[in-house]
C-alpha cells in the first residue's frame, strides 16, 4: 500500500512543494538566491529517500566510495553553475533590458517554454559537437542513473548549459522573478527524471519528462537515446527524439565504449578530457 501510494504522489508532491515555494518567496519578498539552495538540498533529500522506498533498481543505489566521488563533483557543478550566474549577471547589467517586456503572469509560461528549448537544444548539441561532447560524456561514464549522479557533470558543461539559458531568458527581458520561478521547477524536474524510483507519469510524460524516459537518453543502445528535455519532453516530440513506448527500458546505461573517458573516480583525467586526444568520438544520437 504505502508502495503504491509513494509511487502515486512522487512527483505531484515535488510540484507542490516547488509551487508553494515560489509562492511563499514572492509574498514574502525572500531573496531567491537564499531560497534556491535551500531548495536543491530540499528536492535532492525528498528524491534520496524516495530511492530508498520506491526504487526502480536496487543496484543503482550508490556505494559509499561513489558517493563521495559524486560529492567532489556535485561540488565543482555548483561552481560551474554560480560562475553561469555571475557571467549572465554582468552581461545583463550591460545588455539586459531596463524592465521586464511581459505582464508577470504572461511571464512563467513563455519563460519555461523558452528556457527549456534553450536547454534542450544546448543538450542535443552537446552531444554532436566534438569538443562538448568530450564535456557532457563525463556526465554519462557512470553506468547507473540516480539521484546522486545527477551532478557528475564537467563544470565546463555545467557553465556553458546555465549560461546560455539563463541569458537568453534575461536578455529576452523576463524578470529575476519569473526566471527564479522557472529555475526552480527546472531544477527539481532535473533531479526526478535522474532519480532511481519506480514512477511512470503516462500520458503526462508526452509534456512533462519523468525517469522513464531520462533512463533511456543515458541508454548503451544510441536507436533509443534521445529524450533531451528534462523538463518538458514535448521538445523531444517536436524535434523527433522521442524514443519511449510502453514497457520499452535500457538494458544497459552509460558509455556505448567506456574505454573512451576516463572513470567517474579519475577526477584530474576526467576535468583535463576535453583537451586531450581521444580515439574515438562516440556520442548519443
Amino acid at each position: 500500500m504505502l508502495y503504491a501510494i509513494a509511487r502515486r504522489l512522487a512527483h505531484p508532491l515535488l510540484l507542490l512543494g516547488v509551487l508553494s515555494t515560489a509562492v511563499v518567496t514572492l509574498r514574502l519578498h525572500w531573496a531567491p538566491d537564499r531560497v534556491s539552495p535551500l531548495v536543491l538540498v530540499a528536492v535532492i533529500g525528498y528524491l534520496a529517500v524516495l530511492e530508498r522506498v520506491i526504487p526502480y533498481r536496487t543496484d543503482w543505489h550508490p556505494t559509499r566510495r561513489e558517493l563521495g566521488w559524486y560529492s567532489v563533483y556535485f561540488v565543482l557543478s555548483m561552481v560551474g553553475g554560480g560562475l553561469a550566474q555571475g557571467l549572465v549577471a554582468a552581461l545583463v547589467e550591460l545588455l539586459g533590458p531596463a524592465h521586464p517586456a511581459l505582464p508577470f503572469a504572461a511571464e512563467i509560461p513563455l519563460a519555461l517554454l523558452v528556457g527549456s528549448l534553450g536547454d534542450y537544444l544546448v543538450h542535443r548539441w552537446s552531444h554532436r559537437n566534438r569538443w562538448l561532447w568530450r564535456l557532457h560524456g563525463v556526465h554519462h561514464v557512470p553506468e547507473k542513473v540516480n539521484v546522486a549522479n545527477n551532478g557528475v557533470n564537467h563544470f565546463l558543461d555545467v557553465l556553458v548549459a546555465q549560461s546560455v539559458v539563463q541569458l537568453s531568458l534575461a536578455l529576452i527581458g523576463f524578470s529575476a522573478d519569473s526566471v527564479f520561478v522557472v529555475g526552480i521547477f527546472v531544477m527539481a524536474q532535473g533531479y526526478f527524471v535522474h532519480a532511481n524510483i519506480d514512477v511512470h507519469l503516462g500520458p503526462l510524460g508526452h509534456v512533462l519528462a519523468g525517469p522513464e524516459l531520462h533512463r533511456l537518453h543515458h541508454s548503451t543502445d544510441l536507436a533509443e537515446a534521445g529524450h533531451y528535455a528534462s523538463d518538458l519532453s514535448l521538445w523531444d516530440h517536436v524535434f523527433g527524439s522521442y524514443t519511449w513506448r510502453p514497457g520499452r527500458v535500457p538494458t544497459a546505461v552509460g558509455l556505448t565504449d567506456p574505454a573512451a573517458f576516463p572513470t567517474t573516480g579519475e577526477l584530474g583525467a576526467s576535468l583535463l578530457h576535453p583537451w586531450r586526444r581521444v580515439r574515438t568520438t562516440e556520442q548519443s544520437v
